[in-house]
């Protein structure tokens, strides 16, 4: 099986069996609520990951329902889908502030093509969560929002990890995107378990487009060349 036959696998047993969670807070399955999202992924995976080469892996939080939440590829919103990865996409076209900075930096990086051949973006979550507020309307959550909810899938999140390991990831440098709550939970994880030899923080793509777009290309080249230090 190549590394990506290995995700789509992944992809298609994604499934929350954890603990019960917190009221108000329901799990972000884009793999069963939208139809075409396998057909997404699927032709992504072939497409990029078409190899045996083994990929250093880069964790986020969790998904977002305008990003991976519709495509079912972390970091990467329908617009993205179609000018970068030139994959169709029929339906809502959403955008993604994250997705526009990934982009951009792995555009500086050299190409999507590149980028990929060398990278796997996932997150330590693989499934999204949403609330409900006053009004009825979904929000994102994350899973470190509340002592309960880390708790509730903590187990799950060691489960995903160690998973998605064994489908070809190296194991002497993981990437994590968050500087803050994200970071702290996945050191003392990697404490505790022993995934990776070192963790390199990145801040995270939606922090820099909402407070540092000013100084967007100083994150870009930060990420490039923490990149680029593992693939020399």
């Amino acid at each position: 099986m190549t590394f990506g036959d290995k995700v789509i696998q992944f992809n298609k047993q994604l499934e929350y069996k954890g603990a019960l969670l917190p009221d108000g807070i329901r799990i972000m399955n884009p793999f069963k609520e939208y139809e075409q999202t396998m057909v997404i992924a699927n032709s992504f995976y072939h497409k990029y990951y078409n190899d045996n080469k083994p990929r250093h892996i880069i964790l986020g939080i969790n998904p977002g329902r305008f990003g991976g939440g519709l495509t079912g590829i972390p970091f990467t919103d329908p617009k993205r889908l179609v000018t970068e990865c030139h994959i169709p996409y029929e339906g809502k076209v959403t955008h993604e502030p994250s997705s526009v900075f990934i982009y951009e930096m792995i555009n500086a990086y050299g190409s999507v093509e590149a980028f990929y051949k060398r990278f796997y973006i996932n997150s330590l979550f693989p499934l999204g969560f949403v609330t409900v507020d006053a009004k009825g309307k979904e929000k994102n959550y994350n899973y470190y929002d509340s002592k309960e909810l880390i708790n509730a899938v903590k187990g799950f999140i060691v489960t995903n990890i160690k998973t998605q390991i064994t489908l070809g990831v190296e194991t002497d440098v993981c990437f994590c995107l968050g500087t803050g709550k994200n970071e702290v939970f996945l050191r003392n994880l990697n404490e505790e378990h022993r995934f990776f030899k070192t963790i390199v923080a990145l801040e995270h793509p939606r922090f820099i487009m909402q407070y540092k777009t000013q100084t967007k290309q100083f994150y870009i080249d930060k990420y490039v060349s923490a990149f680029k230090a593992v693939s020399n």
